[in-house]
């Protein structure tokens, strides 16, 4: 079944009460999972950190931004609490070695790597000494840089899983690179998923057909909300269509059909299909050709239609009335 992952990050906009609101809206769409990204400003940025797009006017510098987004640790342990209370797995992102440090104080049961942190050893590192399971985003990487971050993690005994991921906000169909996902499978022989910022319950959709096992992607209550991610998310109520989509795909994928075996439709095949008929008046002795043939349902009651051609060129016995049905006693 695949893991579904609904990620708030930011979308709460620093406010505690709206982080409890998301998680109990998206308790009620079927997701396995919320997750939200720890930041500790201090810990992983500068005043020199430029902002990937300019979307707030009341932060004047990306690290204000993530000043704002910060939760004490009391408040990741309410959140944490709650999601259990509710039935979701807590999940953050930590961007620094000091929010390791604090999801690990919350009970984190796993970790979510964003692309840009792949290249970050000392990250890597700190999370490796946890020896909980690592969800490794692909994003903004090339495969040399993925297969050093690979080769660490499984050096350590990580339990690994990738994600194919394209950091652009929002992501355009010819960026999705669903054709990188079974490349994975084949590179890495781990499970590997898709991270999507299409906005677009399709893209997910598809990527589970391409054999994705683990789905994230960005959830917003508003698509006109404010926050850096709003323009690649999927509402809530979109959520909930994408999982019942994604679980009937599920049941589908684990029941092949044998297309050779269809005696399921065996009193169907009975109705729908048909049976030879003569469309016009016809007299004995008369030499049956194409066009004095019409095929009506139900079968079995007279030649099936399958047999026209043997029919061809026979001569009536007797006289036979418009719209009968022809049988192998009324030939020779």
């Amino acid at each position: 079944m695949t893991l579904i992952i609904a990620e708030i990050a930011q979308a709460h906009d620093g406010s505690l009460g709206m982080a409890h609101a998301y998680i109990d809206a998206l308790a009620k769409t079927g997701v396995d999972a919320i997750k939200f990204q720890t930041h500790i400003a201090d810990a992983e940025s500068s005043s020199f950190e430029p902002f990937r797009i300019k979307f707030s006017k009341q932060d004047k510098s990306r690290f204000d931004y993530w000043k704002r987004m910060e939760f004490t640790l009391e408040q990741w342990k309410e959140l944490k609490a709650h999601c259990d209370i509710v039935g979701l797995e807590f999940m953050s992102s930590p961007f620094s070695n000091a929010a390791v440090d604090l999801l690990e104080s919350i009970g984190v049961e796993r970790y979510k790597i964003g692309s840009g942190e792949l290249t970050n050893l000392l990250l890597l590192e700190k999370i490796s000494q946890t020896k909980k399971p690592v969800i490794l985003s692909s994003g903004m990487s090339s495969y040399k840089e993925l297969d050093s971050a690979v080769s660490y993690l499984k050096k350590r005994s990580v339990p690994l899983s990738i994600l194919q991921c394209t950091t652009a906000y929002p992501t355009f169909p010819e960026q999705y690179g669903l054709n990188v996902i079974q490349e994975l499978k084949q590179r890495y022989q781990v499970t590997v998923g898709y991270s999507d910022h299409s906005a677009k319950m399709e893209t997910c959709i598809a990527a589970t057909v391409f054999g994705a096992e683990i789905l994230e992607f960005h959830v917003v209550f508003n698509k006109e909300m404010f926050g850096p991610d709003v323009s690649a998310s999927l509402t809530v109520t979109e959520t909930k269509c994408l999982v019942e989509a994604v679980r009937n795909i599920n049941l589908a994928m684990v029941n092949p059909v044998d297309k050779d075996n269809n005696l399921v439709f065996k009193d169907l095949k009975l109705i729908f299909e048909k049976s030879l008929a003569i469309n016009k008046d016809l007299s004995q002795g008369h030499v049956l050709g194409f066009d004095d043939l019409e095929a009506k349902k139900p079968a079995e009651k007279g030649i099936p239609a399958a047999k026209f051609m043997e029919v061809i060129g026979k001569t009536l016995q007797h006289d036979k009335a418009q719209w009968e049905f022809l049988n192998s006693e009324d030939i020779v």
